[in-house]
């Protein structure tokens, strides 16, 4: 077995530090392992105890009688770094670090974190500032999280990776209350060593593991992340991601307690989305939608049916799912004339949705008749089954019945239990009904469920052997004129436009230009123009000149700085205005699409996707960008609009996208705003331009 293997299933474990009093943490990792039924050899260390309980104890590792698999280490993070050593030295595979006091708490502790890594030479390192791992699976518990104080937890399908120990346990708990079984849950948290790639990895080829779901403060390595999470969906199992981090104090919280850099959300965003990786919006859905997609079930569509036997909890039910995106529509004729045959009276109320059943009862025959009935359907797409009061009492009526239908059909099937009662939603869980307390949550299961129906984008870079040449372009904040030199270079087309410097010139080139034009001064050093007064538009060659003379007062009065040179540029008219831009940090390269124009940042109307690996974005991929904008309608032809030149633009921002791969980390910044789209067959014209290119390598 490689390492991780052996940390996962070791056959023997070293505790050093182990304690004899199972109250203390420094206890429990013995404790648990017995009460867990671990059958393997167990090794406390510790030279100041004899034994603990029917365990000998040893002084030392140098003093086992074999070598273990794992080690866990309890000491202090002063000493740590030395029983690391020891199991080393011995040919250990693998040791699990709780201790605290690393990167999380600044540079001396990453100092230590270092010299922690560099004790263990080619054994690998769990942590530190970790709570170990359980493997739900084969009976070991490697933690000393007190909620394995529990004495059963269920065991199944679902795998789970988190950046935070206390997770861990929290996961383990509400699993093992809502019935809902585990496989694996690691707590990978500094990750000095072994992180979240390296147990997606190994949960994408468990035999014992269908579902994968991740507690995200931080992706260290994203070229790994993409790796993992390929091999994870080769292998047909869904990877859930609930990344907190998403408010300035949520990120602020995640860097101090793992000492990561963590990212911008909306980069995690994108990514996850090229990735097919399904964003938890809650940490309950972190839970909520694993169980859904345990149950092996494809969601095909967004037509849902609801059979209650409570008319209040049906109707939150379905308004849920509708603000969700989801549609309750009435039964087809020939389904409503099946479930009028379950029961003959005026008082029942089976030809709608939700299907009522509260005067029919919960009588098997007739719960088994409109299961099988609605699951037949070709009016829906899923069930959900809401259990009421009445199943209060007897929860395995309803569970069997539901149980018994599910052979007939591979439609999603999932419960929502209306009263507070714990126990039929286990009872349900456990009979393969995944059960929700909340409306909420049922919709958030079922939309997991269609995400994961659907494939990810394919990262099918564009690629461009040609290298063009930049070479007569200097370090430093580019001048608008220079910027849009720079993009005509990689096939980005500008506006006609031309650099003057006195009232004059600029009269000569407004009548050159025809029409009205466009005025705006040309520096490196004041991007926003416009917040200085430093753009005017609709001028004609009677007014440019005064308004030149105007503009250069007006810009030195807010700067300080009497701008020397100015554009005048063509108008555009009858063209769409977006904005094309280029995002760096933690996670990659991305490329930003929106709404553009002085209106960009006020309404947000934009989308991301990053750069793979190699090349620029596919022209799939921009076209699928151009689809997420509410207002990409505005392209297609809005109310008698003319189309726009969707094609033109697609190969602009490919262009963009192209100009971003090449130069790398020499292009600092770049956007354009607005870009300019015409109508179809007239191109795209770049107005505007920011370009910021750092120093050449070497």
């Amino acid at each position: 077995m490689n390492a991780i293997a052996r940390l996962v299933r070791p056959r023997s474990v070293a505790v050093i530090g182990a304690s004899a009093d199972p109250g203390k943490t420094s206890g429990r990792p013995v404790s648990f392992l017995q009460k867990h039924g671990f059958s393997g050899a167990i090794y406390p260390v510790n030279p100041k105890v004899e034994r603990i309980g029917e365990l000998a104890c040893y002084p030392d590792v140098g003093a086992l009688p074999a070598v273990p698999d794992v080690g866990i280490v309890l000491l202090g993070a002063e000493r740590a770094h030395l029983a690391v050593r020891e199991l080393a030295k011995v040919g250990g595979a693998a040791a699990i670090v709780l201790a605290s006091g690393y990167t999380e708490t600044g540079e001396e502790g990453a100092l230590r974190q270092k010299e922690l890594l560099e004790a263990a030479g080619s054994m690998r390192i769990l942590g530190p500032n970790t709570i170990g791992l359980v493997n739900l699976t084969d009976n070991i518990v490697l933690s000393a999280s007190g909620a394995l104080a529990m004495d059963h937890f269920p065991d199944g399908p679902i795998g789970l990776v988190s950046q935070s120990g206390g997770i861990l346990g929290a996961m383990l708990s509400r699993a093992a209350a809502r019935g809902i079984g585990l496989s694996k849950l690691v707590s990978t948290s500094n990750e000095a060593d072994l992180e979240l790639s390296d147990f997606i990895e190994f949960l994408a080829a468990d035999e014992a593991t269908k579902v994968i779901a991740l507690y995200v403060e931080a992706i260290r390595h994203p070229a790994r992340f993409r790796e993992a999470v390929r091999k994870a969906r080769e292998a047909g199992k869904p990877v859930v991601a609930f990344k907190i981090g998403r408010s300035e104090a949520g990120a602020k919280a995640a860097v101090s307690h793992t000492g990561a850099l963590a990212g911008s959300d909306r980069m995690y965003d994108a990514l996850f989305r090229q990735l097919g990786v399904i964003r938890a919006k809650t940490f309950e859905d972190l839970l909520d939608i694993p169980a859904a997609l345990a149950a092996r079930r494809k969601l095909c569509g967004k037509r849902v049916a609801i059979l209650t036997s409570t008319g209040g909890a049906g109707t939150i039910v379905s308004d849920s799912l509708g603000v969700a995106g989801f549609e309750t529509p009435a039964p087809d004729t020939e389904t409503a004339t099946r479930l009028a045959s379950l029961q003959s009276g005026s008082h029942v109320n089976l030809d709608r949705n939700p299907v009522d059943l509260t005067l029919a009862g919960l009588h098997p025959d007739i719960l088994r008749g409109a299961i099988r009935t609605l699951l037949a359907s070709p009016s829906y797409d899923a069930l959900v089954i809401i259990a009421g009061s009445s199943a209060v009492g007897s929860p395995a009526l309803l569970a069997d019945a539901v149980h018994d239908c599910l052979p007939m059909s591979d439609k999603p099937v999932i419960a929502y239990v209306s009263p507070h009662a714990p126990n039929v939603g286990a009872v349900l869980t456990a009979r393969g009904v995944p059960a929700y307390t909340s409306a909420e949550s049922c919709a958030s299961a079922f939309s997991g469920l269609l995400l994961a129906a659907q494939s990810p984008q394919r990262e099918v870079a564009s690629l461009d052997e040609r290298q063009v040449d930049i070479s007569d372009f200097s370090p430093g904040s580019l001048d608008e004129a220079k910027a849009k030199a720079l993009f005509t270079r990689f096939g980005i087309l500008a506006v006609n436009e031309r650099i003057v410097q006195t009232p004059a010139e600029a009269e000569a080139s407004a009548r050159e230009l025809g029409g009205k034009v466009a005025l705006k001064i040309l520096s490196g050093e004041i991007t926003h123009k416009s917040d200085v007064g430093g753009v005017a538009i609709n001028l004609t060659p009677d007014t440019i000149g005064g308004r030149l003379t105007t503009m250069a007062n007006d810009v030195e009065k807010a700067t300080g700085q009497r701008p020397q040179r100015f554009l005048v540029q063509e108008m555009v008219a009858d063209g769409t205005e977006l904005i094309l831009g280029l995002h760096r940090d933690s996670l990659g390269t991305a490329v930003l699409l929106g709404m553009g124009g002085v209106t960009a940042e006020l309404f947000k109307d934009t989308t991301m996707r990053l750069l793979p690996p190699q090349g620029g974005l596919s022209r799939d991929d921009v076209l699928s960008m151009l689809h997420d904008l509410i207002t990409w309608p505005l392209l297609d032809g809005f109310r008698g609009r003319p189309k726009a030149d969707v094609e033109a633009l697609v190969s602009t921002i490919v262009a963009f996208s192209l100009m971003a791969a090449q130069l790398g980390e020499r292009l600092v910044e770049a956007e354009i705003n607005p870009v300019f789209v015409l109508p179809a067959d007239q191109g795209v014209r770049a107005a505007d331009g920011v370009v910021v290119l750092g120093a050449a390598a070497d």
